[in-house]
Parts: structure tokens; sequence; C-alpha cells
């Protein structure tokens, strides 16, 4: 009987062991996966924190040198139409070339205006070279309209002595100026040909689609 009780309370020692230890290896795997769940989100956040840092240094790096280029080539641009205005001044020096190009100007004016009495306005020192000129384009005009204008030099109206030169055209008793000074031509010319300059200095920009 003694031997009897002795085997059942090692066969239930046993059992109790046997279901102890799966329970213990159910725990610990579970513990195992959670925790290797627990590192395996801690590296994925991680890495995809690192990956977004990495992106946005690249991305930082990219537009600090975009910038830079861009800066460095609107500089050029400024230098190049800096040091065609410090020239403007130099087409006034040749006088006879000079009241060519007034006559041009005067004559733009004149097809623009279209009125039977204009005023011309420059600096005084051009007015011995803008009547010349003004005689230029009335005869020019008169061949091509078929009529005569009345130009007339406006000396209370005389431009800056600044001015680098080139003259404005007024009509409608005033109320209309056509400026064609050279430093107005300059600026219309910086804006219609800046898409010509750059890609001429810089090569065209893969990324735009429309050009003017």
């Amino acid at each position: 009987m003694t031997t009897f009780i002795r085997q059942e309370a090692l066969e239930k020692a046993s059992e109790i062991r046997i279901k102890a230890d799966e329970e213990f290896a159910i725990e610990k795997s579970k513990l195992v996966r959670a925790e290797t769940a627990a590192i395996d989100s801690a590296y994925e956040k991680k890495f995809k924190q690192a990956a977004m840092s990495q992106q946005i240094t690249r991305s930082t790096l990219a537009n600090k040198t975009r910038l830079k280029v861009l800066s460095a080539r609107q500089e050029l641009l400024d230098t190049l139409f800096e040091q065609a205005a410090e020239k403007l001044e130099g087409y006034t020096e040749d006088k006879s070339r000079y009241e060519e190009i007034l006559r041009g100007l005067i004559l733009e004016g004149l097809y623009a205006l279209n009125e039977e009495r204009v005023g011309v306005r420059a600096r005084e020192g051009d007015y011995e070279t803008v009547r010349k000129a003004i005689e230029g384009a009335k005869g020019e005009y008169r061949d091509s309209q078929g009529k005569e204008v009345n130009v007339f030099l406006d000396e209370k109206g005389a431009l800056p002595g600044e001015s680098k030169g080139g003259v404005s055209i007024v009509g409608a008793g005033g109320k209309i100026d056509i400026n064609n000074t050279f430093e107005e031509r300059l600026k219309l010319l910086e804006t219609e040909a800046l898409p010509m300059v750059r890609t001429t200095l810089f090569g065209r920009n893969e990324n735009r689609k429309f050009y003017d």
C-alpha cells in the first residue's frame, strides 16, 4: 500500500512538473515573441526615422545648393546688365551714330502716337543732335505715311542730366508719354531677352515645359 501511494505521488509530481515545464515554455515563447516584436518595432521605427532624417538632410542640401546656383546665376545676370548700363552713355559720344539712334526712337514714337503735333524731350546737352534727328524722323514719317507731322523739342520738359540718353516722345497734349530713354529700353530688353540670355549662358532648363 505504501508503495502504491508513493508511486501515485511520483506520477502526480511528474505530471505537475511536465505541465509546469510546458506552461513555462509557452510563457517563455510568448515573452520571446513579444520582446522580438518590440525590438523589431523599435528597429523599424528607428530605421524610418533615420531614413526620413537622411531624406530631409539630402533635400536641405539640394535646396541650399540650388539656391546657391540660382543666386550665382542671378548675380551674373545682374552684372551683365549693370555693365550694359555703364556702356549706354558711350553710344552718345559718336554724334552721327547717336543721331541715327535718336531718329529711330523718335520715329517709333511718331508711329505709335499717330498725331499731328508731337513733343520730344531730351537732355539739354543733346538738343543739337536731337534737332537733327527730329528733322530726319519727320522726313521719313512723311515719306512712309504721306502726311506731315509737327514735331517740336520740348525744352520745358528736359530729361535729367544724369539720364544715359535717348528721348521721351509726348502726345495728346502731354497726356501720353512714350519713354524711349536708354535706361527704359534697357529695362525692356532685360525683361524680353532674359529667357534667351539664361538659355545662352546656362543651357535649357529640362524641368521647364513651356517657353515664350
